[in-house]
């Protein structure tokens, strides 16, 4: 990954997470802990450092492979599930907006809860809440309570996206650029195998979609394994680690508090902020309506089940390689406007082809759709670029994908409103063609190189 990757992603990405609402001073203060993780977990080179870096770093990786499986492996199955659970399309259009929901709710609640537990607790219940929620929602004999588990799910989702970058610049500041990019990759690896593998799946295991579904809380508690392993280490090393505990604790105070210094901006002034913000949520909305009704889409041209959820796999993983090529282009740029054109002309193409000729060209659609979506990595160097300091990255990007999530939330529901209404996709897909314009014209404006300090003063 080239440095300026690193740089943006950094700064967009971590920072975001490590000082939302300024409570990263006390999280770093709460975490100290054992021996060496004050700085690093492989730092003197102890060897239960070094065994809780490596565990740690496998942990990361397991976390960021399951935070997307409940909404992709959801995708494929979602007209068994309707007709199992007489789930009307407006409703299963709710079940596309509860991710947005809850990323917006119980990301802004993260930083409170790592304040007062500790990142690496909250983590460790989120991914319990994951495996819980996965678990339970296979079970479930109606609408309600399947949209509650699935919330419960996506609660623990929610929290483990924003604090993994804590845990990383936390547990490993010499080594954020190659733990950012290993999250990163299992994040997209876990989105397209979800897709991917859950018909297939299902079929192997008896056909059922309760099975299908419920299977993906084994690569849950998959997951969860290690962050209870590391909870455990830490502990036995606090009780044997004594004043090293201690220098750990003020190294850790110390790091938060030169983490936490800054002014505090008046961000809600900057024009930008809100055209990153606004940027954002027109991009998540097309990504989310995508991710829960592309396969319907396919399904209803004619396309199989099993072909479906490639389609969308593949739509997935095109973000792999593109989320690391394309922020060191836009970076090298003075502005990022002919990105946000591109993109949106990716999108364009592809909603129309899947109106006009939806199995005849599936897989181009499904490459250009895959490519639309990357919009996602680029509002994030963008958001590293219209800040000259870290603390302005944390705070213009918690207002952006703040509002940007709540702004995201209502599109995929009127996708399915549409869908019901219409018992076809050419209005939903217009919509979604009409709705790349707005984020065209917003997108040029966040795009411009300039920097939200300038604008409040």
């Amino acid at each position: 990954m080239s440095s300026a990757v690193d740089a943006t992603t950094e700064d967009a990405t971590t920072e975001d997470a490590a000082t939302k609402d300024a409570a990263t001073a006390a999280t770093d203060a709460t975490e100290s802990g054992a021996g060496s993780a004050g700085s690093s977990p492989t730092a003197a080179g102890h060897p239960r450092a070094r065994l809780l870096g490596w565990l740690l770093a496998a942990a990361v990786a397991l976390a960021a492979v399951n935070l997307r499986p409940v909404v992709t492996s959801l995708g494929p199955l979602l007209h068994r599930v309707r007709d199992d659970l007489h789930m009307s399309a407006t409703v299963a259009g709710l079940l596309t907006a509860v991710p947005s929901f809850c990323f917006a709710v119980f990301g802004f609640a993260a930083p409170a809860l790592a304040r007062r537990f500790g990142p690496i607790v909250v983590v460790t219940a989120g991914m319990g809440a994951i495996t819980a929620g996965v678990a339970a929602r296979s079970f479930a004999g109606g609408t309600a309570v399947f949209l509650l588990l699935t919330a419960l799910a996506l609660a623990g989702v929610a929290v483990a996206n924003v604090l993994l970058p804590v845990v990383i610049k936390r547990y490993f500041p010499d080594r954020v650029g190659s733990m950012i990019g290993l999250y990163s990759m299992a994040l997209s690896a876990g989105t397209a195998l979800a897709a991917a593998v859950t018909v297939p799946l299902t079929s192997t295991l008896g056909g059922s979609w309760r099975v299908g579904l419920g299977v993906w809380a084994l690569l849950g508690g998959l997951g969860l394994l290690p962050w209870l392993l590391t909870l455990l280490l830490r502990r036995a090393g606090r009780s044997g680690a004594g004043s090293a505990g201690g220098t750990s604790a003020g190294a850790g105070a110390g790091a938060g508090a030169q983490a936490g210094t800054g002014d505090r901006l008046a961000i809600t002034r900057s024009r930008t902020a809100w055209a990153l913000g606004c940027f954002f949520g027109l991009q998540a909305t097309g990504a989310y309506a995508v991710m829960g009704w592309l396969p319907q889409i396919f399904q209803d041209a004619g396309v199989s089940t099993g072909t479906s959820g490639v389609l969308l796999a593949l739509t997935m993983a095109i973000g792999v390689p593109v989320s690391f090529v394309l922020p060191n282009w836009a970076a090298r740029r003075g502005d990022q406007r002919i990105f946000v054109v591109g993109l949106a002309g990716c999108g364009i193409v592809a909603y129309l082809g899947l109106a006009l000729a939806p199995v005849g060209g599936a897989w181009l659609w499904a490459v250009l759709l895959g490519l639309s979506n990357c919009a996602f990595p680029l509002t994030l160097t963008m958001i590293g670029l219209r800040a000259r300091t870290s603390g302005g990255v944390a705070q213009l990007s918690a207002f952006a994908q703040g509002i940007g999530y709540l702004i995201s939330i209502p599109g995929p529901i009127l996708v399915g409103t549409l869908y019901q209404r219409t018992n076809g996709w050419y209005l939903p897909l217009a919509f979604l063609t009409v709705l790349l314009v707005p984020q065209v014209l917003i997108g040029l404006r966040a795009a411009r190189a300039r920097h939200i300090e300038d604008e409040v003063g």
